[in-house]
């Protein structure tokens, strides 16, 4: 075990799954030269034939890995920034996602989009910035993974890749600073298996991505206030581990979902309502904590001001205490 970037996490997955399987190789604008480091280096080791860097293009090389995946290969696409995605959402929604379900499952379809730079905090701006997760969950077909930490997304992404279905793997920009302990050897991580990232009896906080470090911030600021809260990362989006959370949802009664998303049709949304569906006996109150329904903001305190924050969380697990 030792300790490893973000960033590097997600560079190591894609590095042994392509020592492991000749099929594998990555596409996208910028991987010999990345913005970040999740591909840097692997060109020197694969060469252009599979890292192969792409025209600005998101419609085009979205196109051409849903080819190269149905027809054997094992392509993972990367877009830059997650925004980008609304360039291509046809081949996504509308051709990968339906793809099998057309075929019959007569074609597997091995693909992993990689969604980089997603999520505020870093003043990217409005178009740079967005979460958009919640809008492919709407989607049948498409699997959806959200790490939090290095350990998990090196898992998860091996696991992504090793899929014979269309994998979507969101990687949030300020997670990429983050360090923490990955195993040296080979490990996977199976898809719909939650993390309780924190144990507690009070109250159930229920965070993805850079929302997990912020809410382990806040579990220990109220646990000084004599106030245990449990974190949940999900991990996954779809498959949903409901299980886990239900559990927690049981010994707690009190929840909190806290998303970067926009409040309205968003990934708290979801939760909120499968929680509320399957066990409303257990629920004692529950509430969102998300971005406010507005785009990202350029400067640095407005944006600060529609995310959510340790302030936000904490008010509203003292609203629940009531």
């Amino acid at each position: 075990m030792g300790m490893l970037g973000f960033d590097l996490a997600i560079r190591d997955a894609i590095k042994e799954e392509m020592e492991r399987d000749e099929k594998v190789f990555i596409m996208g604008e910028d991987i010999a030269m990345p913005f970040y480091n999740t591909t840097r280096g692997l060109i020197d080791i694969f060469g252009p034939e599979r890292i192969r860097c792409t025209p600005i293009s998101e419609s085009a090389f979205i196109g051409a890995a849903l080819g190269a995946a149905a027809t054997g290969l094992r392509p993972i696409a990367e877009i830059m920034f997650a925004d980008f995605c609304f360039v291509c959402m046809d081949q996504i929604v509308n051709q990968i996602a339906k793809f099998r379900y057309m075929t019959g499952g007569k074609v597997t379809l091995p693909l992993v989009i990689r969604f980089g730079g997603m999520g505020a905090g870093e003043q990217y701006a409005a178009q740079h910035s967005t979460c958009v997760e919640a809008l492919f969950m709407h989607i049948p077909g498409l699997k959806i993974i959200t790490p939090s930490t290095p350990y998990d997304a090196k898992g998860l992404l091996k696991t992504a890749i090793r899929d014979d279905n269309p994998v979507l793997f969101f990687e949030h920009k300020r997670l990429y600073f983050t360090q923490g302990e990955v195993p040296e050897k080979e490990y996977t991580i199976p898809m719909g298996q939650a993390d309780i990232k924190r144990e507690g009896t009070d109250v159930t906080l229920i965070a993805t991505m850079n929302m997990v470090p912020l809410s382990l911030i806040v579990a220990d600021k109220l646990q000084e206030m004599e106030i245990s809260a449990e974190v949940i990362d999900p991990r996954t989006l779809v498959p949903l581990d409901k299980n886990s959370i239900l559990k927690s949802v049981k010994k707690t009664g009190r929840v909190v979902i806290i998303d970067e998303g926009v409040k309205t049709c968003g990934v708290a949304a979801e939760l909120m309502a499968t929680i509320v569906e399957e066990d409303l006996a257990s629920l004692k109150a529950i509430k969102r904590v998300t971005t406010f329904d507005i785009h990202i903001p350029f400067s640095k305190p407005l944006e600060q001001f529609v995310i959510p924050s340790e302030a936000r969380v904490i008010e509203a697990v003292q609203a629940l205490m009531k």
